[in-house]
């Protein structure tokens, strides 16, 4: 509701019809996959007795599963360093985010995410599963996968972990580096009520890739040694970040509360 809401008010308000905005409906549009490919499975089996899934649906799962979640990585990066832009060189803002640059940086995240998705599912899934067909998980991971195989493990951790490492430590960079200079330019705004604003401009996405990020590093790049604090982890950033998304971008967004605030009279 919240990102189908999120999605909504962006389209129909024109005010909002900026790169910013784009961003977040896409944001809007990536937390409602990847959590909808991943929840409605994990609650017919909380209820259910036969927990089982097939080897189809697990394909699919973790190949849409890992899409998404990177796609939703790169984009977030692309928040990042449009807040860079808006706040370092608000001039040349409309020039340097243009309608085309929006949408290939958009296009991109998600052909990032298709590719490294492509690499990821096939190397699992070249895997045998010759013991325990039972995956000590709420969804289908590879990490869950690779502990049930029998197979020599040593290739396929190099390829997840360099797919990781290609993946994460990019977009951290940009993340960190935008918010250096975005808090080096703040700080030199002499008015606190300019300082407040910019801040709370950035606010909003820094506790959105701290939530996601941490849940991420804690899950995919230490050791895999605490397998049940995996899928807290795991719960985290597949059902309460999308959850939160929306909340916390409406909530501290005055724009998107206008917005809502208008389309809540019209029905009115």
């Amino acid at each position: 509701l919240g990102n189908v809401g999120m999605m909504t008010i962006i389209m129909t308000d024109p005010r909002l019809n900026t790169p910013m905005y784009f961003f977040l409906g896409n944001l809007s549009f990536i937390d409602l996959f990847y959590s909808s490919v991943i929840a409605p499975k994990a609650m017919i089996n909380f209820w259910s007795e036969s927990k089982s899934i097939s080897f189809a649906g697990c394909v699919t799962q973790l190949f849409l599963f890992a899409l998404f979640i990177v796609a939703e990585g790169f984009l977030l990066a692309v928040m990042a360093y449009d807040r860079f832009i808006a706040i370092c060189n608000p001039l040349l803002y409309s020039v340097q985010m243009s309608t085309r640059l929006c949408i290939q940086l958009v296009a991109g995240s998600y052909f990032c995410g298709c590719i490294s998705s492509v690499l990821l599912t096939s190397v699992t899934f070249t895997l045998s599963f010759c013991a325990s067909r039972a995956i000590d998980h709420f969804y289908c991971d590879y990490r869950p996968l690779q502990r049930i195989s029998c197979s020599d493990l040593y290739f396929h951790k190099m390829v997840s972990f360099f797919l990781c490492s290609i993946i994460i430590l990019p977009t951290i960079i940009v993340i960190i580096v935008s918010y250096i200079y975005i808090v080096s330019m703040v700080l030199k705004i002499r008015s606190s009520e300019g300082r407040k604003k910019a801040f709370s401009t950035c606010s909003s996405h820094l506790g959105v890739v701290s939530v996601l990020y941490g849940a991420i590093i804690f899950m995919y790049v230490i050791p895999d040694r605490f397998p049940e604090l995996s899928k807290v982890a795991s719960l985290c950033y597949t059902l309460v970040t999308p959850m939160l998304n929306p909340l916390i971008y409406s909530l501290r967004n005055k724009d998107v509360k206008e917005a809502l605030r208008k389309i809540l009279g019209k029905k009115i």
